[in-house]
């Protein structure tokens, strides 16, 4: 049929996002993109737009793909918000050492990249981070720390998980990684029964 598209825009989206995660937007040409798809420099135009629609288009699917994991794991936050901030973590843990994707982050990698990138692009990554931060925020509230006390720890524990993939990018062992989450779990359990007492 003419004009059909003849590949499949998830997997090409998927190899763009990669692409993009493991040598960062500046250091990502049309050329490696078309690589990494399989597409040419017209298909990639034609049904993604020109490079910095494309790469919102793929901060867009990693927010998406993981954002729903870390919902999912901070559900049982009202009852055990220890479990379900372990359960977060674990989903960065799991992303970190899974051998088909890079290491790291892809919104912490953009953020941090962001005054070199369009004022869009850096937007977006502070966007995606925010909502982490809220996320947390209201799995604390539900999980009985006051507002105050949630706010501070979302901000430092989407701290910590940024630091994880920033650690990772440098080698860091999973081991040294959950060193790193034991010490704010155990901030957050006195915290919480401290609130309980």
């Amino acid at each position: 049929m003419a004009g059909k598209k003849q590949f499949d825009v998830n997997v090409a989206l998927d190899a763009a996002m990669v692409q993009f995660w493991r040598a960062g937007y500046a250091d990502t040409s049309l050329d490696d993109l078309s690589g990494a798809t399989g597409l040419n420099r017209s298909s990639l135009y034609s049904s993604f737009g020109d490079k910095d629609a494309l790469f919102l288009r793929c901060l867009d699917r990693y927010a998406t793909r993981y954002g729903s994991r870390y919902e999912q794991a901070l559900t049982c936050a009202s009852e055990e918000p220890l479990r379900a901030v372990r359960a977060f973590f674990d989903v960065t843990l799991q992303r970190i050492a899974d051998p088909d994707v890079p290491d790291g982050c892809l919104m912490a990698q953009t953020a941090m990249a962001a005054p070199a990138l369009s004022p869009a692009v850096g937007a977006r990554a502070a966007e995606a981070l925010g909502l982490q931060r809220a996320r947390l925020r209201t799995a604390l509230n539900a999980g009985r720390l006051t507002e105050g006390d949630a706010d501070d720890f979302a901000v430092h524990l989407a701290a910590v998980n940024q630091s994880l993939a920033v650690l990772s990018r440098t080698g860091a062992g999973q081991d040294q990684l959950r060193t790193v989450i034991g010490i704010s779990m155990g901030a957050l359990s006195h915290a919480l029964q401290a609130r309980s007492r």
